[in-house]
């Protein structure tokens, strides 16, 4: 075991590590952090959940000159969900950094704003997707030329996902003399190839075995292809778990099988690419504040998805090989909590399912798939319900406002508020289902910081 403590890490981390709670390393932050400290360049293999973030992340920090303004450390992420996570948990371990200025650069919101505000201040960190990354320092606004650090997180996901080009034309902008750090869940050809034309001499490590290997498990259920919708449901009846993913292959299938759950009962919602970014963002929100119990997602749209303690991920249909479906399930059985797989295997998925078997530790049981019959007497809805204020921080709106007037005017127990999210022209406040109703007239009719504010649920 690695203890924070005996790394030479500089003493303005000290308090971002200590506000974490960060004592002893991961095993990814073990094996990565005495080369990425060190200076050299690093490929690593690690999951989502594994504490990667956290790796690169101080290793970026500690290279930081704060009284430099430029651009110093580059993080290419391949959603702007991932990107957001990102940045939040840079800003958390650099709290102890005076003066840091971090910028997070992603399509899907408007671009004059991320111009001025360089334009403005030249950011000593960056954490982007690479389409806006490309299109900002081809303008001229975004300056990489003194960047010292570059980090490739989930590449293969930024690879699936067609960036090769934009991150090849990034790299070649950023200091030759730069440190390069690659992070993928997977290794296929097209990242090693990638790797030996960014990366000089790089180390290599991995997060794999038993003793890092979540407790998942895992289950394989036999349906009949027309069956499969009533199969999703019977399997949710079945455990009823308080949140759940459900990965489909294709877009078509990820709103017809969120829109059959829905008649089924549950509090199910689709997450697919075809989507505008706000919904996405709205989405994942009702996810996280437990508003929706179940998520139909694609790969490539779930990959912004970052819930500690999701119960189930079920495959309506099997990936088409084993590191995607390692991936998928690697969202359950997180921070030490145990984990549910269930995946439905119609016979012509049979060469799938025998050979994600046979790379199994465990082979998943397999049995008949229950299919429900109908919308049950008590639905398993979820457990909140969103409300969606049409105000924020340029309102200058406090989560402890809208607490106050939940529970002062509108006269709400406390216990039945949840999350608050405050953006820049909306807040969401996680309401329990039972008292939304009252919770949504009161605050139409009544005020926050004296102000009327157009209030309606998600």
């Amino acid at each position: 075991m690695t203890d924070f403590a005996s790394l030479p890490l500089s003493p303005a981390l000290r308090p971002g590590l200590d506000a974490q709670g960060y004592t002893t390393a991961t095993p990814i932050q073990a094996m990565a952090l005495p080369t990425i400290l060190a200076g050299g360049d690093l490929i690593a293999q690690a999951p989502t959940g594994s504490g990667k973030t956290a790796a690169f992340g101080l290793g970026l920090l500690q290279r930081l000159d704060p009284a430099t303004s430029r651009c110093q450390a580059l993080v290419l992420c391949p959603t702007r969900e991932l990107a957001d996570q990102v940045g939040q948990q840079l800003r958390r371990l650099a709290i102890g950094i005076p003066n840091l200025k971090l910028s997070v650069l992603t399509g899907g919101v408007a671009l004059d704003p991320q111009i001025a505000s360089l334009q403005a201040h030249d950011p000593q960190v960056v954490v982007g997707t690479p389409g806006r990354v490309q299109e900002l320092a081809r303008k001229r606004v975004l300056h990489l030329g003194a960047v010292r650090t570059l980090v490739l997180d989930e590449a293969d996901r930024m690879l699936d996902m067609g960036f090769e080009e934009p991150v090849r034309e990034i790299a070649n902008r950023c200091h030759g003399q730069r440190q390069t750090l690659l992070f993928s869940a997977t290794f296929p050809d097209a990242i090693r190839a990638l790797a030996r034309q960014l990366l000089r001499d790089p180390t290599e490590v991995a997060v794999q075995g038993e003793a890092s290997a979540p407790d998942i498990e895992q289950r394989f259920f036999d349906v009949d292809p027309q069956h499969r919708q009533k199969a999703v449901a019977g399997l949710l009846l079945r455990y009823r778990p308080e949140s759940a993913v459900v990965f489909c292959n294709t877009r078509k299938d990820v709103d017809e099988v969120a829109s059959s759950l829905c008649q089924f009962g549950f509090s199910a919602l689709a997450l697919h690419g075809d989507m505008e970014q706000r919904d996405r963002d709205e989405v994942l929100l009702q996810l996280a504040n437990r508003s929706c119990n179940v998520l139909v997602a694609s790969d490539v749209a779930a990959r912004g998805i970052d819930v500690e303690d999701l119960a189930v991920v079920l495959n309506y249909e099997l990936p088409t090989d084993v590191d995607a479906y390692r991936h998928r399930i690697g969202r359950t059985g997180r921070a030490g909590l145990r984990g549910l797989a269930l995946s439905l295997v119609a016979a012509r998925e049979n060469a799938r399912a025998q050979m994600i078997a046979q790379a199994q530790d465990r082979p998943p049981s397999r049995e008949a798939s229950p299919l429900a019959t109908g919308r049950p007497a008590q639905p398993a809805q979820a457990l909140m319900t969103t409300l969606r204020i049409d105000g924020g921080k340029t309102d200058k709106l406090r989560a402890g406002d809208i607490l106050g007037a939940l529970t002062g005017e509108a006269g709400l127990p406390a216990a039945a508020i949840g999350r608050i999210s405050i953006h820049a022209t909306r807040s969401y406040v996680a309401i329990a289902r039972e008292h939304a109703a009252r919770a949504l007239s009161r605050l139409e009719a009544g005020r926050i910081k004296g102000r009327r504010f157009r209030v309606r649920p998600l």
